[in-house]
Protein backbone atom coordinates (compact mmCIF):
# COMPACT_ATOMS: atom_id res chain seq x y z
CA UNK A 1 0.00 0.00 0.00
CA UNK A 2 1.20 3.69 -0.75
CA UNK A 3 1.95 5.57 2.60
CA UNK A 4 0.10 9.36 2.11
CA UNK A 5 2.08 12.05 3.25
CA UNK A 6 -1.22 14.29 2.42
CA UNK A 7 -4.87 14.06 2.64
CA UNK A 8 -6.81 12.19 2.04
CA UNK A 9 -5.26 9.79 4.75
CA UNK A 10 -5.76 6.30 5.34
CA UNK A 11 -8.07 7.33 8.73
CA UNK A 12 -9.56 10.68 8.35
CA UNK A 13 -11.92 13.15 9.15
CA UNK A 14 -14.36 15.78 7.18
CA UNK A 15 -13.84 18.93 8.88
CA UNK A 16 -16.28 20.40 12.08
CA UNK A 17 -16.66 19.44 15.32
CA UNK A 18 -19.01 19.42 18.01
CA UNK A 19 -18.60 23.03 19.50
CA UNK A 20 -17.62 22.67 23.22
CA UNK A 21 -20.42 24.32 25.69
CA UNK A 22 -18.34 27.19 26.78
CA UNK A 23 -17.79 28.12 23.24
CA UNK A 24 -21.57 28.00 22.65
CA UNK A 25 -22.53 29.61 25.84
CA UNK A 26 -19.78 32.46 24.23
CA UNK A 27 -21.66 32.97 20.95
CA UNK A 28 -25.10 33.32 22.52
CA UNK A 29 -23.58 36.08 24.31
CA UNK A 30 -21.81 37.99 21.62
CA UNK A 31 -25.22 37.70 19.75
CA UNK A 32 -26.94 39.31 22.61
CA UNK A 33 -24.89 41.87 23.07
CA UNK A 34 -23.52 40.38 26.26
CA UNK A 35 -19.64 40.05 24.71
CA UNK A 36 -17.23 41.69 22.53
CA UNK A 37 -15.67 40.34 19.81
CA UNK A 38 -12.43 40.39 21.81
CA UNK A 39 -13.47 38.38 24.44
CA UNK A 40 -15.37 35.85 22.14
CA UNK A 41 -12.38 35.33 19.39
CA UNK A 42 -9.98 34.93 23.36
CA UNK A 43 -12.72 31.69 23.64
CA UNK A 44 -12.77 30.70 20.30
CA UNK A 45 -8.87 30.75 20.66
CA UNK A 46 -8.72 28.14 23.57
CA UNK A 47 -11.24 25.68 22.47
CA UNK A 48 -9.39 25.74 18.71
CA UNK A 49 -5.44 24.71 20.59
CA UNK A 50 -7.59 22.38 22.79
CA UNK A 51 -9.42 20.45 20.01
CA UNK A 52 -6.28 20.57 17.41
CA UNK A 53 -4.09 19.00 20.63
CA UNK A 54 -7.40 16.29 20.74
CA UNK A 55 -6.98 15.73 17.13
CA UNK A 56 -2.91 15.26 17.35
CA UNK A 57 -3.76 12.64 20.49
CA UNK A 58 -6.05 10.47 19.04
CA UNK A 59 -3.62 9.97 15.69
CA UNK A 60 -5.24 12.58 13.18
CA UNK A 61 -2.64 13.63 10.23
CA UNK A 62 -4.72 16.06 9.10
CA UNK A 63 -6.51 18.69 11.53
CA UNK A 64 -9.08 21.21 11.71
CA UNK A 65 -10.42 23.97 13.55
CA UNK A 66 -13.38 22.23 14.05
CA UNK A 67 -14.92 25.42 12.02
CA UNK A 68 -15.41 26.59 15.28
CA UNK A 69 -15.26 29.73 14.68
CA UNK A 70 -18.37 29.84 12.04
CA UNK A 71 -22.43 29.53 12.44
CA UNK A 72 -22.66 27.69 9.48
CA UNK A 73 -20.31 25.23 7.33
CA UNK A 74 -20.54 27.77 4.42
CA UNK A 75 -22.38 31.04 5.10
CA UNK A 76 -19.71 32.36 6.99
CA UNK A 77 -17.24 31.82 3.80
CA UNK A 78 -19.86 33.82 1.67
CA UNK A 79 -20.08 36.46 3.56
CA UNK A 80 -16.25 36.78 4.33
CA UNK A 81 -16.39 37.59 0.62
CA UNK A 82 -16.08 41.52 -0.54
CA UNK A 83 -19.97 42.14 -1.54
CA UNK A 84 -21.34 39.26 -0.05
CA UNK A 85 -23.61 40.04 2.77
CA UNK A 86 -25.95 37.74 5.75
CA UNK A 87 -29.35 37.84 5.45
CA UNK A 88 -32.27 36.49 7.56
CA UNK A 89 -34.81 34.98 4.64
CA UNK A 90 -38.15 34.03 5.81
CA UNK A 91 -37.74 30.21 5.66
CA UNK A 92 -34.22 28.29 6.79
CA UNK A 93 -33.72 24.86 4.53
CA UNK A 94 -36.02 22.58 4.73
CA UNK A 95 -34.17 19.32 5.91
CA UNK A 96 -36.25 15.76 6.42
CA UNK A 97 -38.20 16.40 9.22
CA UNK A 98 -37.29 19.57 10.34
CA UNK A 99 -36.68 23.26 8.82
CA UNK A 100 -32.91 24.74 9.71
CA UNK A 101 -32.77 28.11 11.42
CA UNK A 102 -33.06 30.75 8.68
CA UNK A 103 -30.03 32.25 7.15
CA UNK A 104 -28.69 33.06 3.51
CA UNK A 105 -26.47 35.72 1.81
CA UNK A 106 -27.31 38.68 -0.42
CA UNK A 107 -25.16 40.45 -2.99
CA UNK A 108 -24.40 43.96 -2.04
CA UNK A 109 -21.53 45.15 -4.75
CA UNK A 110 -19.40 43.22 -6.74
CA UNK A 111 -17.85 40.26 -5.25
CA UNK A 112 -14.40 39.95 -4.55
CA UNK A 113 -11.47 37.40 -2.61
CA UNK A 114 -9.13 40.28 -0.88
CA UNK A 115 -8.45 40.13 2.72
CA UNK A 116 -10.78 37.13 3.86
CA UNK A 117 -10.99 36.56 7.16
CA UNK A 118 -10.92 32.57 6.53
CA UNK A 119 -6.74 33.55 5.68
CA UNK A 120 -6.11 34.84 9.38
CA UNK A 121 -8.24 31.94 10.93
CA UNK A 122 -5.89 29.16 8.98
CA UNK A 123 -2.94 31.21 10.11
CA UNK A 124 -3.91 30.65 13.91
CA UNK A 125 -4.29 27.20 13.12
CA UNK A 126 -1.20 25.91 11.52
CA UNK A 127 0.73 28.25 14.43
CA UNK A 128 -0.77 26.22 16.91
CA UNK A 129 -0.18 22.71 14.81
CA UNK A 130 2.98 20.25 15.59
CA UNK A 131 5.24 20.31 12.88
CA UNK A 132 4.42 17.48 10.59
CA UNK A 133 0.63 17.59 10.76
CA UNK A 134 -1.42 18.82 8.06
CA UNK A 135 -3.70 21.62 8.75
CA UNK A 136 -6.90 21.29 6.16
CA UNK A 137 -8.75 23.93 5.45
CA UNK A 138 -12.42 23.43 4.39
CA UNK A 139 -14.49 25.52 2.06
CA UNK A 140 -17.65 25.70 0.32
CA UNK A 141 -17.50 25.21 -2.88
CA UNK A 142 -17.35 27.39 -5.99
CA UNK A 143 -20.94 26.41 -7.04
CA UNK A 144 -22.39 26.10 -3.44
CA UNK A 145 -22.41 29.88 -3.29
CA UNK A 146 -23.81 29.99 -6.79
CA UNK A 147 -26.67 27.96 -6.23
CA UNK A 148 -27.36 30.23 -3.07
CA UNK A 149 -27.49 33.61 -5.00
CA UNK A 150 -29.86 31.87 -7.72
CA UNK A 151 -32.31 31.20 -5.18
CA UNK A 152 -36.04 32.94 -5.76
CA UNK A 153 -35.80 34.95 -3.11
CA UNK A 154 -32.01 36.15 -3.21
CA UNK A 155 -32.09 36.56 -7.14
CA UNK A 156 -33.51 39.67 -7.16
CA UNK A 157 -30.83 41.68 -5.21
CA UNK A 158 -28.02 39.77 -7.05
CA UNK A 159 -29.63 41.33 -10.37
CA UNK A 160 -28.83 44.87 -9.00
CA UNK A 161 -25.28 44.14 -9.49
CA UNK A 162 -25.12 41.35 -11.91
CA UNK A 163 -27.63 41.30 -14.99
CA UNK A 164 -26.40 37.93 -16.08
CA UNK A 165 -25.44 34.77 -15.04
CA UNK A 166 -22.00 34.80 -16.80
CA UNK A 167 -20.64 37.69 -14.85
CA UNK A 168 -21.81 36.89 -11.49
CA UNK A 169 -19.65 33.52 -12.37
CA UNK A 170 -16.60 35.48 -13.94
CA UNK A 171 -16.46 36.56 -10.27
CA UNK A 172 -17.02 33.89 -7.97
CA UNK A 173 -14.28 32.24 -9.51
CA UNK A 174 -11.76 35.19 -9.31
CA UNK A 175 -13.19 35.33 -5.83
CA UNK A 176 -12.53 31.92 -5.23
CA UNK A 177 -9.48 32.21 -6.54
CA UNK A 178 -7.78 35.08 -4.87
CA UNK A 179 -8.59 33.65 -1.23
CA UNK A 180 -7.23 30.01 -2.49
CA UNK A 181 -4.08 31.85 -3.23
CA UNK A 182 -3.55 33.91 -0.53
CA UNK A 183 -4.12 30.41 1.55
CA UNK A 184 -1.42 28.98 -0.19
CA UNK A 185 0.57 31.81 0.75
CA UNK A 186 -0.24 31.51 4.45
CA UNK A 187 0.93 27.67 4.00
CA UNK A 188 -1.97 25.84 2.90
CA UNK A 189 -1.25 22.99 1.12
CA UNK A 190 -4.73 21.13 1.35
CA UNK A 191 -7.89 22.59 1.16
CA UNK A 192 -11.45 20.86 0.61
CA UNK A 193 -14.50 22.23 -1.22
CA UNK A 194 -17.31 21.15 0.62
CA UNK A 195 -20.62 20.66 -1.52
CA UNK A 196 -23.98 20.00 -1.71
CA UNK A 197 -24.88 20.62 -4.95
CA UNK A 198 -24.36 17.16 -6.11
CA UNK A 199 -26.40 15.95 -3.49
CA UNK A 200 -29.34 17.94 -4.33
CA UNK A 201 -28.67 16.75 -8.03
CA UNK A 202 -29.14 12.77 -6.93
CA UNK A 203 -32.22 13.44 -5.86
CA UNK A 204 -35.68 15.01 -7.82
CA UNK A 205 -34.91 18.58 -7.92
CA UNK A 206 -37.23 20.83 -5.52
CA UNK A 207 -39.47 23.37 -7.62
CA UNK A 208 -37.17 26.29 -7.43
CA UNK A 209 -34.85 23.82 -9.92
CA UNK A 210 -37.18 23.37 -12.57
CA UNK A 211 -36.93 26.23 -15.09
CA UNK A 212 -39.94 27.92 -16.44
CA UNK A 213 -39.88 26.54 -19.72
CA UNK A 214 -40.87 23.30 -18.41
CA UNK A 215 -37.71 21.56 -19.65
CA UNK A 216 -37.57 17.83 -18.39
CA UNK A 217 -36.12 17.41 -14.97
CA UNK A 218 -33.66 14.72 -16.52
CA UNK A 219 -32.67 17.67 -19.11
CA UNK A 220 -32.26 20.35 -16.50
CA UNK A 221 -30.13 18.16 -13.94
CA UNK A 222 -28.05 17.37 -16.59
CA UNK A 223 -28.02 21.15 -17.29
CA UNK A 224 -27.26 22.10 -13.62
CA UNK A 225 -24.48 19.18 -13.60
CA UNK A 226 -22.32 21.31 -16.27
CA UNK A 227 -22.87 24.19 -14.85
CA UNK A 228 -21.64 23.34 -11.09
CA UNK A 229 -18.63 21.23 -12.99
CA UNK A 230 -17.31 24.27 -15.19
CA UNK A 231 -17.59 26.97 -11.52
CA UNK A 232 -15.77 24.00 -9.79
CA UNK A 233 -13.35 23.77 -12.37
CA UNK A 234 -12.64 27.47 -13.26
CA UNK A 235 -11.08 27.50 -9.41
CA UNK A 236 -9.33 24.04 -9.50
CA UNK A 237 -7.51 24.43 -12.67
CA UNK A 238 -4.25 25.83 -12.81
CA UNK A 239 -3.57 25.49 -9.59
CA UNK A 240 0.16 25.10 -7.65
CA UNK A 241 1.46 21.53 -8.04
CA UNK A 242 2.09 21.12 -4.50
CA UNK A 243 -1.63 22.05 -3.22
CA UNK A 244 -4.07 18.98 -2.75
CA UNK A 245 -7.24 20.00 -3.49
CA UNK A 246 -10.38 17.38 -2.63
CA UNK A 247 -13.78 17.30 -2.49
CA UNK A 248 -16.38 16.33 -0.18
CA UNK A 249 -19.90 15.60 -1.66
CA UNK A 250 -23.00 15.95 1.24
CA UNK A 251 -26.98 15.45 0.74
CA UNK A 252 -27.25 17.34 3.96
CA UNK A 253 -25.97 17.49 7.43
CA UNK A 254 -27.99 19.87 9.98
CA UNK A 255 -29.02 18.58 13.59
CA UNK A 256 -28.49 14.78 12.41
CA UNK A 257 -30.95 15.21 9.76
CA UNK A 258 -30.67 15.23 6.23
CA UNK A 259 -32.12 16.80 3.35
CA UNK A 260 -31.56 14.28 0.14
CA UNK A 261 -31.55 10.92 -0.68
CA UNK A 262 -30.50 9.28 -3.71
CA UNK A 263 -27.26 6.87 -5.37
CA UNK A 264 -24.09 8.19 -6.80
CA UNK A 265 -25.22 6.80 -10.15
CA UNK A 266 -27.04 10.33 -12.06
CA UNK A 267 -24.15 12.70 -11.27
CA UNK A 268 -21.46 9.71 -11.96
CA UNK A 269 -20.93 11.76 -15.14
CA UNK A 270 -19.47 14.39 -14.93
CA UNK A 271 -18.89 14.28 -11.07
CA UNK A 272 -16.36 11.08 -11.32
CA UNK A 273 -15.37 11.54 -14.55
CA UNK A 274 -14.37 15.10 -15.21
CA UNK A 275 -14.02 17.15 -11.87
CA UNK A 276 -10.70 18.30 -11.47
CA UNK A 277 -10.02 17.10 -8.02
CA UNK A 278 -7.70 14.64 -6.26
CA UNK A 279 -9.93 12.93 -3.41
CA UNK A 280 -13.80 12.44 -2.91
CA UNK A 281 -15.12 12.50 0.36
CA UNK A 282 -17.94 10.66 -0.21
CA UNK A 283 -21.20 9.98 1.90
CA UNK A 284 -21.97 5.82 2.59
CA UNK A 285 -23.18 5.74 6.19
CA UNK A 286 -26.72 4.77 4.88
CA UNK A 287 -28.94 3.45 1.88
CA UNK A 288 -29.87 7.29 1.02
CA UNK A 289 -26.05 6.87 -0.87
CA UNK A 290 -26.56 3.97 -2.65
CA UNK A 291 -24.45 1.28 -3.80
CA UNK A 292 -20.91 1.54 -4.71
CA UNK A 293 -21.08 0.93 -8.37
CA UNK A 294 -20.71 4.49 -9.36
CA UNK A 295 -16.92 4.43 -7.83
CA UNK A 296 -16.09 2.26 -11.08
CA UNK A 297 -16.30 5.45 -12.84
CA UNK A 298 -13.69 7.75 -11.14
CA UNK A 299 -11.08 8.44 -13.38
CA UNK A 300 -7.10 8.39 -13.28
CA UNK A 301 -5.64 8.07 -10.00
CA UNK A 302 -8.29 10.31 -8.18
CA UNK A 303 -8.92 8.58 -4.68
CA UNK A 304 -12.33 8.32 -2.72
CA UNK A 305 -12.95 8.32 0.96
CA UNK A 306 -15.69 6.22 2.08
CA UNK A 307 -17.96 7.73 4.33
CA UNK A 308 -19.01 4.55 6.15
CA UNK A 309 -19.21 6.29 9.62
CA UNK A 310 -22.10 8.11 10.25
CA UNK A 311 -21.94 11.68 12.44
CA UNK A 312 -25.64 11.46 13.13
CA UNK A 313 -25.86 9.82 15.87
CA UNK A 314 -23.55 7.87 18.34
CA UNK A 315 -23.63 4.15 18.11
CA UNK A 316 -20.86 2.71 16.97
CA UNK A 317 -20.92 0.43 13.88
CA UNK A 318 -20.21 -3.00 13.68
CA UNK A 319 -16.66 -3.15 13.05
CA UNK A 320 -16.25 -6.47 10.64
CA UNK A 321 -19.50 -5.03 8.42
CA UNK A 322 -17.26 -1.72 7.73
CA UNK A 323 -14.16 -3.74 7.23
CA UNK A 324 -16.63 -5.80 5.08
CA UNK A 325 -17.86 -2.87 2.96
CA UNK A 326 -14.55 -1.61 2.49
CA UNK A 327 -13.76 -4.82 0.89
CA UNK A 328 -17.04 -4.74 -1.52
CA UNK A 329 -15.91 -1.14 -2.26
CA UNK A 330 -12.75 -2.29 -3.45
CA UNK A 331 -14.55 -4.52 -5.82
CA UNK A 332 -15.04 -1.01 -7.87
CA UNK A 333 -11.97 1.10 -6.97
CA UNK A 334 -8.63 -0.53 -5.74
CA UNK A 335 -8.05 -0.93 -2.54
CA UNK A 336 -5.08 1.12 -2.51
CA UNK A 337 -7.01 4.53 -3.51
CA UNK A 338 -9.79 4.21 -0.90
CA UNK A 339 -10.12 5.40 2.53
CA UNK A 340 -12.34 5.60 5.56
CA UNK A 341 -13.65 8.51 7.54
CA UNK A 342 -17.27 10.23 9.09
CA UNK A 343 -20.03 10.69 6.18
CA UNK A 344 -19.90 14.17 7.13
CA UNK A 345 -18.74 16.58 10.03
CA UNK A 346 -20.37 16.22 13.70
CA UNK A 347 -20.85 19.81 13.42
CA UNK A 348 -21.81 21.24 9.86
CA UNK A 349 -23.83 23.90 12.10
CA UNK A 350 -23.11 25.35 15.23
CA UNK A 351 -26.05 23.38 16.66
CA UNK A 352 -24.43 19.73 15.97
CA UNK A 353 -25.20 16.43 15.84
CA UNK A 354 -27.40 14.80 17.87
CA UNK A 355 -24.65 12.59 19.72
CA UNK A 356 -22.03 13.79 22.71
CA UNK A 357 -18.35 14.46 22.18
CA UNK A 358 -17.50 11.22 23.91
CA UNK A 359 -18.96 9.40 21.10
CA UNK A 360 -17.90 11.66 18.82
CA UNK A 361 -14.16 10.93 19.57
CA UNK A 362 -15.35 6.93 20.33
CA UNK A 363 -16.00 7.69 16.46
CA UNK A 364 -12.70 8.84 15.27
CA UNK A 365 -10.88 6.21 16.99
CA UNK A 366 -12.94 3.10 15.18
CA UNK A 367 -11.85 4.70 12.05
CA UNK A 368 -8.50 4.44 13.20
CA UNK A 369 -8.26 0.95 14.24
CA UNK A 370 -10.38 0.04 11.29
CA UNK A 371 -8.19 2.04 9.17
CA UNK A 372 -4.89 0.18 10.78
CA UNK A 373 -6.63 -3.29 10.55
CA UNK A 374 -7.54 -2.84 6.50
CA UNK A 375 -4.47 -0.93 5.34
CA UNK A 376 -1.81 -1.65 7.48
CA UNK A 377 0.10 1.44 6.61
Amino acid sequence: MTKRTSSPFRFDIVGSFLRPEELKSARADFEAGELTQTALTKIEDAAIIDLIHKQEKIGLKAVTDGEFRRSWWHLDFFWGLQGVEFFVPEHGYFFHGEETRPGTVIVTGKISGEKHPFVEHFKFTRAHTSEGIEVKQTIPAPAQILVELLRPDVLPKVRQVYPDNESLIEDIVTAYRQVIADLYAAGARTIQLDDCTWGVLVAPLPAGFISEDEKPEKVVRQELAQLYLEINNAVLVDQPEDLTLNTHVCRGNYHSTWAASGGYEDVVEPLFTDEQVDAYYLEYDSERSGGFEPLAKVTGAKKVVLGLITSKDGKLEAREQVIARIHEAAQYLPLDRLYLSPQCGFASTEEGNILTEEQQWKKIALIKEIAEEVWKD
